[in-house]
């Protein structure tokens, strides 16, 4: 299978995305979270970097449980839709 480069707005809504969860990571540290998720630390500082813009949509999931964010709020800052972005 061929992976086709992601576009730039795929790119940004990845930044967005990891901004979102190093945010509400606050406090807690990036190992402690990604351990309870069950991804590795590096996966999870990837995703708050942005270098990896378009994780597992499981990851993200767990994410969001470990967090306690709902997965509508990280699909928001993942968007690209303005419309999608205004909603509360």
């Amino acid at each position: 299978m061929v992976r086709h480069p992601l576009a730039p707005e795929q790119i940004e809504a990845g930044r967005r995305l990891g901004a979102a969860l190093r945010s509400a990571r606050s406090g807690r540290s990036l190992v402690d979270v990604a351990l309870t998720a069950g991804i590795s630390p590096e996966t999870l500082r990837k995703i708050e970097t942005g270098r990896l813009p378009t994780p597992a949509f499981g990851t993200i999931v767990r994410l969001s449980e470990v967090l306690g964010v709902p997965l509508s709020d990280l699909a928001r800052a993942w968007s690209t839709d303005p419309a999608l972005s205004r909603a509360s």
